[in-house]
Parts: structure tokens; sequence; C-alpha cells
């Protein structure tokens, strides 16, 4: 997993991180909108989830403090991040403006 999370980031194309766990309600709310914007962007997005619970290093370098959080990624630079629950549109908006 450390690999495939390092290339997606690390790549020229846009990486929405989602940081979750099993337990959070939110974090639910978060997976059908993130599996439309998937579908969506096509090849223009990677998305990739992370369960804070089972990466807890990771979660702790990117300093997950609350769930969701989610990420976009370019070129392995964290160009934008929100927690909470955030609207479908709101994300489209983001990504567009880093594409």
């Amino acid at each position: 997993m450390k690999k495939s999370f390092r290339k997606s980031i690390g790549s020229e194309i846009p990486t929405l991180v989602h940081f979750y766990a099993n337990w959070c309600a939110p974090c639910k709310l978060m997976k059908p909108i993130l599996e439309q914007i998937e579908v969506e962007m096509g090849d223009a997005l990677n998305v990739v989830e992370i369960d804070v619970e089972a990466k807890k290093k990771l979660a702790r370098r990117y300093k997950i403090k609350s769930l969701p959080t989610l990420l976009i990624f370019k070129n392995s630079m964290p160009l934008w991040r929100q927690s909470g629950v955030i609207q479908k549109v709101d994300i489209k908006k983001a990504i567009n403006e880093l594409i």
C-alpha cells in the first residue's frame, strides 16, 4: 500500500485521498460522493482511500485530527485539504482548479 500511495500522490494527475475510519458515520456519507467523482473524472483523477485505523503512521504524518479528511495531492505536494462532510460540487471545484 505504501508504494501505491506514494506513486499515486507523486503523479502529475491529481490524487484525492480520503482518510476515513469504518466506525465514522460522516465518512460513510462521503464514500458514494467520492465514487461518483471518481467515475465522472475518469483518468483525470486518482482516488485513494486510507483507513486511519490500519495506517496510523500515515494519518500521523498528514496530521489527520478529524474524519473524514480529504487531501488533494499533485507531484507529491498536498495542494488542498478539507475535513468533515463536503458536497460533491465543492470537491469538484477544488479538483478543477488544480487540473
